[in-house]
């Protein structure tokens, strides 16, 4: 168990860290198979810009969002779609999705 009292998941031999997140993937894996999205890929990083540039942490190492999936959605015209499948909604991930969104980037949460 994780802090946020998510429990680690394997599926198709993908590790997961959450039950949740495995059960999305399964459901994006019907969709993708039925035709109603496609080009379906995990664990995506999204690196956050500002507008003078890349955001950097304390460290110097360039800030960034990770979502659980990325597909394109054909009810969207094929229209890329960014969700992660969150329990908790923390404070960091609140700020780097602010930022995302400021970037152009709309993520959802399952």
């Amino acid at each position: 168990m994780n802090k946020f009292n998510a429990i680690a998941t394997t599926v198709d031999g993908i590790r997961f860290d959450s039950l949740k997140e495995a059960r999305r993937w399964g459901q994006l894996r019907l969709l993708e198979k039925g035709g109603k999205i496609r080009n379906l890929r995990r664990q995506v990083r999204i690196d956050l810009e500002g507008k003078n540039g890349p955001l950097r942490t304390r460290t110097g190492r360039q800030m960034r969002l990770t979502v659980d999936f990325v597909y394109e959605d054909q009810r969207l015209n094929w229209a890329e779609v960014y969700e992660d499948s969150k329990g908790a909604i923390t404070r960091d991930y609140e700020v780097r999705r602010a930022v995302a969104q400021a970037m152009g980037i709309e993520v959802i949460e399952t």
